[in-house]
């Protein structure tokens, strides 16, 4: 009896827990691509730590966003800062400034992608300069982690949510997959959102298994920048300090077992980790 329970709690533990597919080939060939989705100016470099890790200093920040290709399926991740921020001059006042220098969809266009021919959108969390140009993409099936859903779809919502970009999805128009803990996303191990909360309840990392040049870990919002990751300090605004540091040994964990490179999303120092736009890694 007790061998029959062992059996059903194993086979229960297999149907819960995503396989990371690492010994099992890709069954398409995958590429990765870097898309600029524009500029943070951080004035108040300070908030990024809860610790007064960086007291009067200011910093300008890139924000990244990817093009995955998985043999003839498309996907993004994160959708950047808003087209509308198109041009917008960065000030040296206030907390912050952004601004957009291309949109997502001028750069696709560039490939020869149309907005209609993305077939995945995954975001990283809802903070608005990762979710930005999301309505351009109304199609696609968007992939979130549930802890982030839970708080958009919640009917007393924080007064700093704004649900608009998510608006179709919300309503039903559009297929959305809200991510609980790990997702492999193509069912090949190639491309796996893995479970980071703390920055968000549903943050979540993206590992992007690629032939030629290995495993890529892209951070979301983890760390924003190098010496954030190597001091692995809490932004005032994250919503669990706990979290957040069980994140990152987590989120380290990996890039030491996976040996792979790590992207800090919006750290300008990573952006020559990958090719220049609008070649790929493979």
């Amino acid at each position: 009896m007790i061998w029959k329970a062992i059996a059903s709690a194993a086979a229960a533990l297999a149907l819960a827990v995503p396989s990371l597919a690492q010994d099992k080939p890709a069954t398409a060939k995958v590429s990765l691509t870097r898309l600029d989705c524009g500029t943070v100016r951080v004035n108040r470099l300070n908030a990024f730590s809860d610790t007064e890790a960086f007291p009067g200093q200011s910093r300008d920040l890139t924000v990244g966003c990817y093009l995955i290709r998985h043999g003839d399926e498309l996907m993004l991740w994160d959708l950047g800062l808003p087209g509308a921020l198109k041009g917008a001059a960065l000030a040296a006042t206030g907390d912050m400034s952004a601004t957009v220098h291309r949109t997502l969809v001028e750069q696709l266009a560039q490939l020869g992608i149309k907005a209609e021919d993305i077939d995945i959108v995954g975001v990283s969390h809802s903070h608005f300069d990762h979710i930005g140009q999301l309505p351009d993409f109304p199609t696609a099936k968007l992939y979130i982690g549930k802890g982030d859903w839970d708080v958009l779809t919640q009917s007393d919502k924080p007064a700093f949510v704004d649900p608009t970009p998510f608006a179709r999805w919300i309503s039903g128009g559009s297929t959305v997959e809200p991510v609980a803990r790990d997702r492999d996303i193509f069912g090949d191990g190639s491309v796996m959102m893995f479970d980071m909360p703390g920055h968000t309840p549903g943050h979540h990392a993206l590992v992007v298994r690629l032939a030629g040049h290995g495993p890529i870990l892209l951070s979301g919002d983890q760390a924003h920048f190098q010496e954030n990751y190597d001091s692995e300090g809490v932004p005032i605004f994250n919503t669990n300090r706990a979290d957040t540091l069980a994140s990152f040994s987590r989120f380290k964990a990996l890039a030491k077992n996976l040996k792979a490179t790590v992207i800090i999303q919006h750290e300008p120092r990573d952006v020559a980790k990958l090719p220049a736009f609008p070649k790929a890694a493979e």
